[in-house]
């Protein structure tokens, strides 16, 4: 019994021992500007508490000797209060000697940690928080047009630019947010808040053989479908043997841009050099073209009939989709089905 108390008193000394290391470890695990700005207070507090009970006629509270070792720590001096006698005087001075050094130091780590988080903000190493976000994935000409006119709309929508070769945020606009980094890695596209995000756009490398471009894009479509399977993925895609290996990855809308240029080549080539086509696309960028769910009113109607309805509206019926079918001009008698979307140009 006797062995048993002593060694429960040696846990006890060894552990009272040891609870002040420990408080000094975890101290020392804070921020910097917050071991600072505790060590700046502490001063306030001891300085003031001091001066109040060295002269308690000029100081009558603690509160007035806190708010004097504060203002004479900050170098404001409003000179409300000022101690008259030696001891008084002397802990003015050891005040001024320690605490404007404890001040500066916070207003200086204060300041360097703004201007770090800045840096860090604009190199792309600051995750974003937020919600209904686009993210876009490579920095190139398309993305460049891209964002440039989703930040000229009405409605602005943020943006997250995903890129690893860009050392810096390319665009000056307070709703794109940049992350520099590789879009297949976790880390970063869990950087992106990609649960929270509405869609994800993944533009193809064109630096590299197209074939390596589209596994690359594939390979960073399968990274995000796996962190986040409900968010919408649009990949652009080079060649069309790939095409179903994005579909097989989950893409939900691929877009073969090689595809889109030789149309727009074979229109040059057939047209009168009248660039209509292009004209077209430009009326597109507008957000003239639309698409909405058929109301139930309208099924079972033609297609003669809804468009009618519509053009008093000041929308042109072109087509509508069915299923992953699109049908661009049906004949007037074509019978308009449940879950129809229709096609409109405004």
């Amino acid at each position: 019994m006797g062995l048993t108390n002593f060694d429960n008193n040696t846990n006890y000394r060894n552990e009272v021992s040891a609870m002040p290391n420990r408080v000094y470890i975890s101290f020392l695990r804070l921020p910097l500007l917050v071991r600072i700005l505790m060590i700046a207070l502490l001063v306030f507090l001891s300085f003031g508490i001091s001066i109040h009970f060295l002269e308690p006629d000029t100081f009558p509270t603690i509160f007035d000797g806190i708010w004097w070792a504060i203002i004479t720590a900050s170098t404001v001096g409003y000179g409300d209060y000022v101690p008259h006698s030696f001891l008084g005087r002397l802990t003015a001075l050891i005040l001024i000697l320690f605490g404007v050094a404890f001040v500066s130091s916070y207003f200086g780590t204060l300041a360097a940690a703004a201007v770090t988080k800045q840096d860090a903000l604009h190199e792309g190493k600051i995750p974003f928080k937020g919600s209904g976000h686009i993210i876009i994935i490579g920095w190139n000409e398309r993305s460049k047009e891209l964002i440039h006119h989703l930040t000229n709309i009405n409605n602005q929508q943020m943006i997250v630019l995903i890129d690893e070769s860009l050392e810096a945020n390319p665009v000056k606009s307070r709703f794109v947010h940049f992350i520099q980094g590789k879009g297949h890695v976790d880390n970063t596209i869990m950087k992106s808040d990609i649960e929270n995000a509405e869609k994800v756009l993944i533009t193809a490398d064109r630096g590299n053989d197209e074939l390596q471009a589209d596994m690359n894009s594939i390979l960073t479509l399968l990274t995000i479908k796996g962190l986040c399977a409900q968010v919408k993925c649009i990949v652009e895609i080079l060649t069309a043997e790939q095409v179903v290996n994005a579909r097989r990855a989950g893409a939900d809308e691929v877009i073969q841009s090689n595809k889109l240029t030789s149309v727009f080549m074979i229109n040059s080539l057939h047209s009168k050099g009248d660039g209509l086509l292009l004209n077209v696309i430009h009326q597109l960028q507008e957000n003239r073209f639309s698409s909405y769910p058929i109301h139930q009113a309208n099924v079972g109607r033609n297609f003669r009939e809804v468009g009618l309805d519509l053009m008093n509206e000041g929308l042109l019926l072109i087509g509508l989709r069915r299923g992953d079918e699109t049908i661009l001009n049906p004949p007037h008698s074509f019978e308009m089905e449940e879950n129809d979307q229709l096609l409109t140009f405004k």
